[in-house]
């Protein structure tokens, strides 16, 4: 089983940023959208508070771990690599944080689409494919770094997060926003455009009426406003806005 999750995990490295949103998109395709829970609007609305606590989060997170200490997950030539074993900032608290903080982000949109095939499936394909990721690079990571790598796992959890480790972990370390925005904005972007494109989805369903329509014109507004701030993110970026950031930790 593992062999197949390392090949699985080999794969999915280097074609995660094609394959998961076409699975994604193909989960939300395949069922809609909950409106309401056992027949009750008031459940849907507090499962969706929770689904958007999950995704912030997971986001949250994510910046918690660039912001100390970044890796570049994308590897070499999209194969798994690294030059240094980073045990510092949030890599001292758990092996895979940033791993941890997607399947946050994952998880909780699929329980705010609420549909239970889409929230069981995707958070059972996504925790496999994850788990297959991570088996690929820690076999590349004992191999390369030895003892020193095993001393880190038996410190260190693989998912959970050793919370009381984060003040040692980070002692001396600046946390570096500019490298939060201009890393992690295409994240934060896509996250928000796919709540935004879940809930119309869902109010669209059927059909808009009358009393909906402003509900829609909010949400396309903040859809233009999310593509605004990533066309200027963007722009900034390579305007040189964050150069005078670290790359590393």
């Amino acid at each position: 089983m593992k062999n197949l999750m390392l090949k699985v995990g080999t794969f999915f490295f280097k074609y995660r940023n094609q394959a998961f949103p076409l699975i994604i998109v193909a989960l939300f395709v395949a069922a809609p959208p909950t409106v309401s829970i056992f027949g009750s609007t008031e459940l849907e609305r507090w499962k969706d508070v929770v689904a958007l606590v999950v995704i912030l989060s997971g986001l949250v997170l994510r910046a918690t771990v660039i912001g100390y200490a970044y890796i570049k997950r994308g590897g070499l030539n999209k194969r798994v690599y690294a030059k240094d074993l980073v045990t510092e900032g949030m890599f001292g608290v758990c092996r895979n944080p940033l791993y941890v903080g997607n399947m946050l982000v994952y998880s909780g949109l699929f329980l705010f689409h609420g549909n239970p095939l889409v929230v069981v499936v995707g958070c059972l394909v996504f925790a496999f494919i994850y788990q297959s990721i991570i088996y690929a690079e820690e076999e590349f990571l004992a191999d390369k770094f030895g003892q020193g790598y095993r001393d880190y796992c038996r410190n260190v959890p693989r998912w959970g997060l050793k919370l009381s480790a984060f003040a040692s972990s980070t002692e001396g370390m600046a946390f570096n926003w500019k490298r939060v925005i201009a890393k992690d904005y295409s994240t934060m972007s896509s996250t928000l455009i796919a709540v935004v494109a879940t809930e119309f989805y869902r109010l669209a369903a059927d059909s808009i009426t009358e009393q909906e329509i402003s509900y829609a014109v909010v949400l396309g507004a903040l859809l233009v406003a999310v593509l605004a701030f990533t066309g200027l993110t963007s722009s900034l970026k390579k305007l040189g806005v964050f150069d005078d950031m670290t790359t590393a930790h």
